[in-house]
């Protein structure tokens, strides 16, 4: 398959992903609400800061190691392919191990404090519903670098297409727990068991895509350990803005302004950012290919796919800005069902942003 063919698919398959995705931002809040209440949806948006803040880190040792596991892989290494693969796969279960640590002692000081306590979920739902989310975004973590067997592959439209699936799944089964009148523990055991399927079914279609392990068997190396290590750790540097930023302002809402206002900052932010999921179709659809051909120092190449995605994202925004001002508030009172009063400064604000 030619270049302009592969980023054609690419592009058509992040175009659903991104659907897929803006309707999982949305289509569910109408039916949290309506199920829950917009005080008690407030109170979950609050006690999912943990397993967002979880999510956010599973930028950095995956990334670090499928980065260079395709880098390896295009430049025609491919024992240290498979060794970076290994070691990848071993550094990444040690740190959700130590992730499930560090959140069990969070939810325990949380608890000492009485945190829950304070909540209008209930106790005892909240820590268990907490905890299976907490897992469910621990089992992410292994993503990145099973991607990197698609994109090495050059099948990334085949792996955004299977993320997307599970996306739907995830939509689905939430929409079927809500809908039977279910609460937050069966909420997040559904997402749970979606995403634990899912992580098996992704990583053993990955192996076979890419057809590498039939051939090599990775081992661990210290150097590879060392150089992972020193990457995620730069990585996971990246999200902390993003950390302090959503999850710290939910925070800070729900202190100074209660569970109500929760609902209305989260369902603004959520909308005014739902173009953005259109300004990252360009990432997508041109990194797969972008990063094969700087691993195989084809620089031209490269520079021409780098140019024209930084000039993609740069009109989408303008149209997503002018679209949002426009239509947004409209939008808003009737996917609320107008049970949330919408700050006309505030939303121009947000959608500033793009």
């Amino acid at each position: 398959m030619s270049l302009k063919n592969r980023i054609l698919s690419n592009g058509l398959a992040s175009i659903l992903q991104k659907v897929v995705r803006v309707v999982e931002q949305l289509f569910l809040v109408p039916f949290f609400i309506t199920a829950w209440g917009a005080a008690y949806y407030g109170e979950w948006l609050t006690l999912t800061i943990i397993p967002s803040v979880m999510a956010f880190s599973n930028l950095g040792f995956g990334s670090a190691a499928g980065n260079s596991f395709v880098l390896s892989y295009a430049a025609g290494d491919k024992q240290k392919s498979a060794d970076i693969s290994k070691t990848g796969f071993y550094i990444i279960t040690i740190m959700v191990c130590v992730a499930i640590l560090v959140s069990a002692l969070t939810i325990v000081v949380l608890d000492y404090f009485d945190v829950f306590e304070k909540s209008l979920i209930d106790k005892f739902d909240a820590i268990i519903a907490v905890s299976f989310m907490i897992v469910a975004q621990l089992l992410m973590f292994y993503l990145q670098l099973m991607e990197s067997y698609y994109r090495a592959a050059q099948k990334a439209a085949l792996s955004i297409n299977l993320i997307t699936t599970k996306s739907a799944f995830l939509i689905g089964t939430g929409l079927l727990v809500l809908v039977m009148g279910y609460g937050v523990i069966e909420f997040a055991v559904s997402q749970f068991i979606v995403t634990f399927l899912f992580i098996i079914f992704y990583g053993i279609k990955g192996k076979k895509v890419i057809g590498l392990f039939k051939t090599h068997h990775g081992v661990k190396d210290k150097n590879i350990l060392k150089e992972i290590t020193t990457k995620g750790l730069s990585y996971l540097m990246l999200p902390v803005w993003q950390i302090i930023y959503f999850q710290g302002t939910t925070f800070v809402v729900r202190i100074v302004l209660g569970p109500e206002a929760v609902a209305i900052f989260n369902t603004v932010r959520t909308l005014s950012r739902s173009f953005n999921q259109f300004l990252y179709l360009v990432e997508p659809t041109v990194f797969p290919e972008l990063q094969y051909y700087i691993g195989k120092n084809e620089w031209d190449t490269a520079r021409k796919i780098f140019r024209i995605s930084i000039l993609g994202v740069f009109i989408l925004s303008i149209i997503g800005c002018i679209l949002l001002a426009i239509f947004g508030p409209w939008f808003y009172n009737l996917w609320t069902k107008n049970e949330l009063d919408l700050p006309l400064a505030m939303w121009y604000v947000s959608i500033s942003g793009l």
